[in-house]
């Protein structure tokens, strides 16, 4: 039995608002953008009190963190990664790392549109981007600093930290994905064969 059919009735209605709450707030935060959508209009596009959104969400701020935990959880990133660290073949661990993208990125484009326009409105968003980006930096470089042994002669585990993460932009999948029409699975496809033949010998790009 999963948590929340062990919820109560009223448990269960409180937790249905926050959902509407916060898909009000992406929807918004999209069409509109972040700057000019209030708290009132979430309340009125989620059908609610103003109070309850105040109740609930402190400040427009709360609801980005909200919206990102939700797409990450979405995207299941934190268990591909978590399934590509235990992959003892390093090409299939960078296949691994591939998906990871693609389903970052897949699911979050909205998210990272979202979270770059308020940046650039709110010198607190902007440094919360800041941190997060600076998070995530560290988690991939940790991610080939765990394969310096299985890097290509002459590679380095700072020099291949940069290039997985050059590879591993959004900006990339938008170009590829959205910008060119290629579908998420030839972007997948073309990043796995690019990480692979960037970072291992030539004799272990067979996988």
């Amino acid at each position: 039995m999963s948590q929340e059919t062990r919820l109560t009735h009223r448990q269960r209605q409180a937790l249905e608002t926050r959902r509407l709450i916060v898909d009000a707030a992406r929807k918004l935060f999209l069409e509109r953008g972040y700057g000019v959508t209030t708290m009132d209009a979430i309340a009125a596009e989620a059908g609610v009190a103003v109070s309850t959104v105040y109740a609930i969400f402190n400040n427009k701020r709360t609801f980005l963190r909200k919206i990102r935990s939700a797409w990450l959880d979405e995207a299941h990133t934190r268990e591909i990664h978590e399934e590509a660290r235990k992959q003892r073949n390093p090409g299939r661990r960078l296949e691994k790392m591939a998906h990871q993208s693609r389903r970052q990125w897949e699911v979050g484009g909205s998210m990272m549109a979202i979270h770059e326009g308020a940046a650039a409105v709110d010198l607190e968003v902007a440094a919360e981007l800041r941190e997060v980006t600076g998070a995530r930096r560290l988690v991939l470089t940790g991610f080939v600093t765990e394969m310096k042994g299985d890097l290509r002669p002459g590679l380095d585990a700072d020099r291949a930290a940069a290039i997985l993460l050059a590879l591993c932009q959004p900006a990339v999948y938008r170009e590829l994905v959205e910008e060119s029409g290629w579908s998420p699975d030839e972007y997948e496809n073309w990043l796995s064969q690019a990480l692979i033949g960037q970072l291992l010998p030539r004799e272990a790009s067979g996988v």
